[in-house]
């Protein structure tokens, strides 16, 4: 028999045992026994030690040594003069290894001692330590002492395409043990989430972004033209069950997965997401509407996600991208870069002109394995980071207190408070957004009384209001496949609307209610999109046009069915009726939708007003002046659009509001406030004395700012530089904060990592599994032991 070690291949005389009762077909048994693993169950006839298996696996993952080379310098220590004479035990290398890798991944996570249980999805995968994980490393009490700033998840995502994969001649014969078990992302689910989504190609409209005008990227030789990952932005450790390959370049459909996946990973009532992304300004504008159109994308109910730019990357953005997408601004951010993915690529591409010829399943568990081994890395270093963390932050805090209180100094303290208010009031006192309400009504009923399900019945409702109107205009006439797309949006539309009626019954306390509503959008808004519909911007033509569809089919069609909704009868009806709740509860939805309609409206009148500065004035060619136009056309559709959805929400708080208080805020748009903004455009024009703003800009404390004396140039200097000192204070604050609670949290995972096994030591009936057991319990008491002793006196304490 062949015999493979550490120090070469050798060849022995093996007799095998021949007592009574033993069997000759259970010799790999007896050569397991022995600390030797066979190359194959029935007459093996080569066997690798454990030692060289080891070897094998920390050679890969540390040197990055293929299989080849290991083989080769195995070859070489046996005879460094005529390795040909040497056994080549290749083939049967590769073979064990991957059997070996996969047995010493299960019984890391424990599933040596139950084989019957499946791992699921990124049950064979490490994450970090110090990442807030609900029911792992939070406090039971966590919700009510932290706050929605300090439970925050935090994810980078980007792209690598160094990592290729070429088409298999064979896909049919490849075998996977770990598909999906890992990092990347289950195959067949993938590949059908793929195969539904759909690929709009959008380019960019803020700067020549590689990562989406290369999406039309294609290579006939390659199966995947590279991957995509998304890692926790702190400390950069890869999310579970989160990366995938690209077939097309670096498009939303494969990104939009690995996110959502991300998103969902131990996250439970985390209500806030900070997402950062190379493109995340243009991947931001429809990431939503993706995820609600898609049936294999899933988001946590509630979940806010902040989409931000990496520091280096925002470089290479527009100007107006910086003060939008900045770390420097975000609140809860602490001090982070957003560009740690990038560093974590770098071990990576040593391997991948090896990995990419090997077979999927080969390449996948490859992968799984370094970004393993690249976490545990991280694990193992955790606590000294966090000190070096903990030393650098504190630092740079004092030295930004320092420079803050100087430019105070300096600057007149009557202007500083006045900052400093108008500061706190766009952070504290902003509008609340429907999301905000949503939840807000979810933890908080408005009254024992109140049906639980009856907030999501009528978030539901207003969403079936919008999607209404998405198919309310129609271009005319349709191409055959704008026909099909158009049934199918309309069929789902309707399930939807009987759902939401038979639903909406559990809540109406059995009255019959009549009386549906199907507002009319205000025509004023509507010639625009309809101009942008006949221009083929939501569809795909093919040279067959069919008629528009009769009169008869358009009153069963979908968009014009009538819902019922509590404002559908009035406020006054509702009390009669005793449906209280639902008043009250619609009435903060509607406000949320309104002040989410707001601030769009003012994000694209701002933008068209740029539009019409920066492109089109200093257009040089018809050419670009055309494109400038149409670029401004598809804002004024988004402008459009959420006027509509204003005056329907507008028009659903006038008839909730018994006292018209609230109506008295939230004013009619007319056509005229939509015009772009003169004191961009027109600088210089005349007439100047006696202009104003649309009565929208003064929302929520803008009138205050708006009557501010002016300073001058000077003043508008000293106003910037003071903003982004307070803002470098303020995220160095939350930095300090933020590691001293990552480090109770990581002891906080060390010791639920020991309870773990603890658990399987007393569950274990042999003696082999219980041993193995309680060499990690010591194991991770002695991580905890290590980070109570380097974090006392620096972390926070669990009450």
């Amino acid at each position: 028999m062949t015999i493979v070690h550490t120090e070469g291949i050798f060849t022995h005389e093996i007799s095998w045992c021949s007592c009574p009762g033993s069997d000759p077909i259970d010799s790999h048994l007896s050569l397991l026994r022995e600390r030797l693993f066979p190359a194959s169950i029935s007459k093996p006839k080569t066997a690798f030690t454990f030692e060289v298996l080891n070897h094998f696996l920390i050679d890969a993952l540390e040197c990055k040594t293929s299989a080849m080379s290991f083989s080769q310098k195995l070859k070489r220590f046996t005879n460094n003069a005529f390795p040909d004479r040497v056994p080549d035990r290749y083939r049967e290398l590769m073979r064990v290894s991957w059997l070996w890798r996969d047995l010493k991944h299960r019984k890391w996570f424990g599933f040596g001692h139950d084989t019957e249980l499946d791992p699921g999805e990124g049950g064979l995968a490490l994450f970090c330590p110090a990442c807030p994980q609900p029911g792992i490393n939070l406090p039971p009490d966590w919700k009510a002492r932290y706050d929605s700033n300090t439970v925050t998840r935090q994810y980078v995502m980007d792209g690598n395409f160094t990592a290729q994969h070429m088409k298999m001649n064979k896909p049919e014969m490849d075998v996977s043990l770990s598909d999906g078990k890992g990092y990347m992302v289950s195959e067949i689910p993938y590949q059908s989430h793929l195969q539904q989504s759909v690929d709009n190609k959008e380019r960019s409209t803020c700067s020549n972004h590689r990562a989406i005008n290369a999406a039309n990227i294609n290579k006939s030789n390659l199966r995947s033209t590279g991957i995509g990952a998304t890692a926790c932005a702190r400390h950069g450790c890869f999310v579970p069950h989160s990366v995938v390959d690209f077939q097309k370049g670096e498009r939303y459909m494969n990104t939009d997965y690995s996110i959502c996946n991300a998103l969902s990973y131990h996250s439970e009532n985390i209500t806030t997401a900070l997402v950062i992304y190379d493109v995340g300004c243009q991947w931001s504008v429809n990431f939503r509407s993706r995820v609600k159109s898609s049936s294999s994308l899933f988001l946590p109910s509630g979940l806010e996600i902040i989409p931000a730019v990496g520091k280096f990357h925002l470089a290479a953005h527009k100007l107006s991208c910086f003060p939008r997408y900045s770390l420097n601004f975000v609140k809860g951010a602490g001090h982070l870069d957003g560009e740690i993915l990038e560093t974590l690529w770098a071990p990576f591409n040593k391997i991948s002109p090896t990995a990419r010829s090997m077979t999927q399943a080969h390449r996948q568990e490859v992968y799984d394995d370094h970004m393993r081994d690249s976490n545990w890395k991280k694990l193992v270093g955790i606590v000294p980071s966090l000190l070096k963390k903990y030393k650098t932050s504190n630092k740079c805090l004092e030295d930004m207190n320092q420079v803050y209180e100087q430019l105070n100094a300096v600057l007149d303290p009557n202007k500083v408070a006045w900052w400093e208010l108008d500061a706190l009031k766009a952070e504290a006192d902003h509008a609340p957004t429907f999301h905000e309400a949503q939840l807000k009504l979810g933890k908080n009923p408005v009254s024992s009384s109140a049906n639980p399900g009856s907030v999501a019945w009528l978030a539901e409702g207003i969403s079936i209001e919008d999607s209404q109107y998405e198919l309310h205009l129609l271009p005319s006439p349709m191409s055959a496949r704008q026909e099909v797309k158009t049934s199918e949006k309309r069929q789902r539309l309707s399930s939807r609307i009987e759902k939401l009626h038979s639903t909406g019954q559990a809540f109406l306390k059995g009255l019959e209610i009549d009386g549906a509503s199907n507002p009319q959008d205000d025509p004023a808004f509507c010639a625009q999109e309809d101009q942008e519909k006949e221009d083929g911007e939501f569809w795909e033509d093919d040279d067959t046009v069919l008629e528009a569809p009769d009169e008869e089919v358009q009153e069963l069609a979908s968009e014009l069915m009538s819902i019922w909704m509590p404002s559908s009868i009035g406020a006054a009806k509702l009390m009669e009726l005793g449906l209280h709740d639902l008043l009250k509860e619609e009435m903060e939805l509607r406000i949320g939708q309104a002040n989410d309609c707001l601030d769009q409206l003012q994000t694209d009148l701002g933008s068209k007003a740029m539009l019409y500065r920066q492109n089109f004035r200093t257009a040089n060619s018809t050419r670009e002046g055309t494109r400038t136009k149409k670029e401004i056309q598809k804002v004024v559709v988004r402008i459009n659009k959420h006027v509509r959805s204003y005056q329907r929400a507008r028009k659903a708080i006038l008839r909730l509001d018994l006292n018209d208080n609230i109506g008295e805020k939230y004013k009619e748009i007319q056509p005229e406030d939509l015009a772009v903004s003169k004191e961009v455009t027109e600088e210089n024009r005349f007439g100047q004395g006696v202009s104003k703003m649309a009565w929208f800009w003064m929302v929520d404390g803008e009138q205050n700012l708006l009557n501010g004396d002016s300073g001058g140039l000077m003043e508008e200097f000293y106003h910037i530089n003071w903003l982004k000192a307070r803002a470098r204070r303020d995220r160095w604050r939350e930095e300090v904060s933020l590691v001293r609670h990552e480090m109770l949290w990581t002891t906080l995972w060390f010791q639920y990592q020991k309870e773990i096994w603890e658990t399987q030591a007393l569950q274990s009936t042999e003696p082999g599994k219980e041993a193995y057991a309680s060499k990690q319990v010591e194991l991770w008491i002695d991580f905890t032991k290590k980070a109570g002793l380097m974090f006392q006196g620096k972390q926070m304490e669990c009450i």
